[in-house]
């Protein structure tokens, strides 16, 4: 299990990223940030697992079964994320709601 420590690290880098994005081509417009943070989360976390922040801190999202969390699940985890609510309310096993609703889970490669 990715405990807390990675996960924010991870959040944090895919954040900047994201801002770096927008600065270089939307003025630093936070709606695009938002947006740019988004799009990555579902693109990436939905089809390769990971988004570039997991990949650095060496952790993935996986569905519960051990299979691959799906487009659908990185497009609700991604929109739960958004509303960070999902993200802070977390059970035993530090899964937040959003993983919860998708029966994924962060784990350390």
């Amino acid at each position: 299990m990715a405990r807390a420590g990675r996960r924010i690290v991870a959040l944090c880098i895919d954040w900047g990223l994201s801002h770096l994005i927008a600065i270089a081509f939307f003025n630093a417009d936070p709606t695009a940030i938002l947006a740019i943070f988004a799009i990555e989360q579902m693109l990436l976390v939905g089809t390769l697992g990971y988004s570039v922040g997991h990949r650095i801190m060496g952790i993935q999202v996986m569905s519960i079964d051990g299979g691959p969390p799906g487009l659908l699940a990185g497009v609700v985890r991604a929109v739960l994320l958004c509303l960070l609510i999902p993200v802070i309310i977390t059970d035993a096993d530090h899964r937040g709601l959003h993983d919860k609703a998708m029966k994924t889970i962060l784990v350390r490669r």
